[in-house]
C-alpha cells in the first residue's frame, strides 16, 4: 500500500501559503477546503493553495510536492482517522461518523494517485470552469544522476493528458489579469 506524504525541498512553501504543511506530514488532496469559496474571488496565499497546494492532514497547511510512501493498513487507518477528527475540529463536520465516511473518500482518492514508484514527487494544479473544480497531477522524476538535494533536481513528467502548458509556480500567487 501507498500514501502521500509532503515534502518541502526549499523554503518556498512558507512564501506561498498562509500555513506550510509540515515535512512528512500525511497529505490528501484538501480541494474540499475550498468547496464554499469561490475560486474566481481567491487571492493572493489562498488562490495559491487553491491552485497548488496539497493539505498536510495534521497541520492542516499546504505543500506544493507530496512524495508517495510505503504504508501500512494501519497507517491508512490512523490517517483516516485523523482526517476525519480534522473534519470536526477544523472544518465543522456535524459528526465523527459523517467526517469518517468523507475521510475515507479522501484517502482512497489518495490511493489512488499513487500508482507510480515509492519515492516519485507528484504536483497538483487546480482550476475552476463552469462551477467544476479540476484537478490535474504531474509526476515528477527525478534527473539522471541527481538526488533530492534541491528543486531543482527534478524534471517534470506529464501524466495529465490535458496539461496546462501554461503553468508557471512562480504566477500562483499573482492576482488574474482584468481585462
Amino acid at each position: 500500500m501507498k500514501l502521500l506524504r509532503t515534502i518541502a525541498l526549499d523554503p518556498s512553501d512558507t512564501f506561498v501559503f498562509d500555513a506550510a504543511a509540515e515535512p512528512g506530514d500525511w497529505a490528501v488532496s484538501g480541494a474540499f477546503r475550498f468547496y464554499d469559496r469561490d475560486p474566481a474571488g481567491l487571492t493572493g496565499k489562498d488562490r495559491s493553495a487553491f491552485r497548488s497546494g496539497f493539505l498536510g492532514v495534521r497541520s492542516w497547511g499546504w505543500s506544493t510536492l507530496v512524495q508517495i510512501v510505503p504504508a501500512t493498513k494501519d497507517d491508512r487507518r490512523k490517517l483516516v482517522e485523523l482526517l476525519a477528527a480534522q473534519l470536526v475540529d477544523r472544518f465543522g463536520a456535524p459528526d465523527f461518523a459523517i467526517a469518517r465516511v468523507a475521510a475515507e473518500e479522501e484517502v482512497a482518492f489518495v490511493e489512488q494517485l499513487c500508482t507510480h514508484p515509492v519515492s516519485t514527487l507528484i504536483a497538483v494544479h487546480r482550476s475552476a470552469a463552469d462551477g467544476e473544480v479540476r484537478e490535474s497531477f504531474r509526476r515528477l522524476q527525478l534527473k539522471e544522476g541527481s538526488g533530492h538535494r534541491n528543486a531543482f533536481s527534478f524534471m517534470e513528467v506529464e501524466d495529465d493528458p490535458e496539461p496546462d502548458s501554461d503553468l508557471r509556480l512562480a504566477d500562483m500567487s499573482l492576482e488574474p489579469r482584468r481585462r
